[in-house]
């Protein structure tokens, strides 16, 4: 530890904290310090905790927060597979704050699971690229990251344009995507979105009228309805609506109602990640099936094998790999056939 101090030009007390997760450290300094344990090798010693087994029986979900319906359900799906496996699911939230993310990934917190699965939101692949995990990680998600850790993704891209095709194949050609991107060339979930919405229209010979794509603060259903009422206050025309998520669809549906328009006989909607409140709607909202059962398989599949390994002749083990999950359309009555 006074190494890894005396290496990172800092105190063994600043050490010890970033070692066991604790607060009070500033995210450079957080970051500097994990690069400096894994480029000298610095192992933290399992054995007094796990004499018996060397396993904790536990797995971590690191996601942003848990109030979106996409964590939630995804978490559920998690637990119950792994739950299958005679282990258990333990969820921590980091609000999508970077700091709070540095600590999640700290050797004192990573410890305590067998096996990790993270969502980050602001550490990106050069945050990570230095980084060595004595815990299994795989990571979930949007972001890239380096191509030594295995990556579980939903197709983004895919759905966007599965979505948008669908509507463009039943007559609509003025399609809103609400909370897309201008400049989509950020690898996030707006920006890979809204790529598949372009993608389709570039398919059918549509040009995207730019005031039609809507960027958003946020995904909920206030900001969906509130983003509709301005785009139709202002005189825009439009007879299709993609929404980046089902919460802003949601919100949408709410609008579109409030303004008397006929849905799907005037303008078709359409959301995405087929959230169980989906079904439930007036009108039935059409939505875009991650499938987040096939996801959460994979996603332990990986993690197994790499919890298994872990520890064994490294040559023994494949090469890391990134996984994309088809999504799949789910037609309701928000949307013509």
């Amino acid at each position: 530890m006074i190494d890894v101090a005396r290496e990172a030009g800092v105190s063994a007390m600043t050490v010890s904290n970033v070692i066991n997760g604790r607060p009070g450290v500033s995210p450079e300094t957080r970051l500097r310090v994990l690069a400096t344990i894994s480029r000298l090798g610095y192992k933290v010693n399992h054995a007094a905790r796990h004499l018996r087994t060397g396993r904790t029986g536990a797995v971590g979900l690191i996601v942003p927060d848990i109030d979106r319906p996409y964590y939630a359900q995804l978490a559920r799906r998690l637990a119950d597979v792994v739950e299958r496996r005679g282990l258990h699911l333990v969820v921590e939230r980091t609000g999508g704050n970077a700091e709070r993310e540095l600590e999640a990934i700290s050797f004192g917190r990573l410890r305590k699971y067998d096996g990790v699965i993270i969502s980050p939101l602001h550490l990106d692949a050069a945050d990570l690229e230095h980084l060595r995990f004595e815990t299994p990680v795989v990571f979930i998600g949007e972001k890239p990251v380096p191509k030594r850790f295995d990556h579980v993704m939903m197709d983004n891209v895919g759905g966007a344009r599965m979505a948008t095709h669908h509507l463009l194949s039943t007559g609509s050609r003025r399609i809103a995507i609400i909370g897309g991107r201008h400049d989509d060339h950020v690898d996030d979930m707006p920006s890979l979105r809204t790529r598949g919405y372009r993608q389709a229209h570039a398919e059918f010979g549509v040009e995207v009228d730019e005031r039609l794509v809507v960027e958003v603060e946020s995904f909920d259903p206030g900001s969906g309805a509130r983003s509709l009422k301005h785009l139709y206050d202002s005189g825009v025309a439009f007879d299709g609506v993609f929404a980046l998520t089902d919460a802003a669809a949601m919100g949408v549906l709410r609008a579109l109602a409030d303004l008397n328009i006929d849905i799907p006989g005037e303008v078709q909607a359409i959301g995405f990640d087929n959230d169980e409140e989906t079904e439930f709607l007036v009108p039935r909202l059409s939505s875009v099936e991650p499938c987040n059962d096939a996801m959460a398989e994979r996603i332990l599949e990986m993690l197994e094998y790499r919890m298994a390994a872990n520890g064994d002749d490294p040559r023994d083990v494949p090469e890391p790999a990134t996984t994309i999950v088809n999504s799949q359309l789910v037609l309701r009555e928000s949307t013509r056939r």
